[in-house]
């Protein structure tokens, strides 16, 4: 964490000293952290974009939010993409992403035969008005 309130904790490339990686702009790639871990029960680890890294270079997390489940124990992996026009460049302990520890919800499904009516219906993308 980088300050006291932070949300999120930061998460860093971890690359050899010797092996940078570079994504073109247009670029993807895996990008691994050195971490894994044992979330508890009812909780998952969101892996969300870096703001400053999105606004000054274009690199963002590619799947965001990512969710590291619970019962996860694997390497947390980082895709992350060059939107950017430049290529950009990483080293180990470039700070990547940051990761939000939150509770789970988990819904009961009850399959119904239809659902109560609201003043907004059916309307999707849009349709409250929003400009």
């Amino acid at each position: 964490y980088q300050s006291a309130d932070a949300a999120g904790l930061d998460l860093i490339a971890a690359l050899a000293n010797d092996t940078p990686l570079t994504l073109a702009p247009g670029e993807r790639g895996l990008v691994p952290t050195g971490l894994a871990m044992a979330l508890p029960r009812g909780f998952e680890g969101q892996v969300r974009p870096r703001s400053g890294l999105a606004a000054r270079h274009g690199v963002t997390v590619l799947n965001s939010p990512g969710t590291v489940d619970a019962d996860y124990r694997g390497e947390v992996m980082v895709p992350l993409i060059n939107l950017g026009r430049e290529p950009y460049r990483l080293v180990h302990g470039t700070r990547i992403a940051q990761m939000v520890i939150a509770p789970v919800a988990r819904a009961a499904i009850e399959e119904v035969q239809s659902l109560d009516d609201t003043a907004r219906g059916a309307g999707g993308f849009g349709s409250t008005g929003g400009h």
